[in-house]
């Protein structure tokens, strides 16, 4: 991953992103994600029956907005190519969960869908403080 100023590394550490996806239509589509900072990678647990999943599949150049909520003239902006892998036995999004207060991520899912870990391979970092 490119280096993250120290200025912005906290960010890391934020609840929600924005992810955005390329869509058939060839517009962004922009969901707000759960992700984690992992031995130096930002990863994210997706479900694979989701149209960010699908559209990642398709098209893997994605970004993703980090905004700090106290001072939202201050973001991360990191653009970024997907790559996937299945996630069957949950092991990631159990890692995620316990991020996110012990959220088994199995109850978001319907029956006969997966999850798959998200990895970024991160091609721009713009590290961006107006005030």
């Amino acid at each position: 991953m490119q280096d993250i100023p120290d200025t912005h590394r906290d960010l890391l550490d934020a609840d929600v992103a924005s992810l955005s996806t390329i869509s058939n239509d060839g517009f962004p589509q922009v969901t707000m994600a759960w992700f984690m900072h992992d031995d130096g990678e930002l990863k994210l647990s997706l479900n694979t029956a989701r149209v960010k999943t699908r559209n990642l599949r398709r098209r893997p150049q994605c970004g993703l907005l980090i905004l700090d909520l106290e001072n939202p003239y201050r973001y991360l902006e990191i653009r970024a190519r997907a790559h996937i892998e299945p996630d069957d036995d949950y092991a990631f999004a159990d890692a995620l969960g316990r991020k996110y207060g012990g959220v088994d991520l199995r109850s978001l899912d319907q029956p006969g869908e997966s999850r798959v870990v998200v990895m970024l391979e991160t091609v721009g970092v713009w590290a961006v403080k107006l005030r």
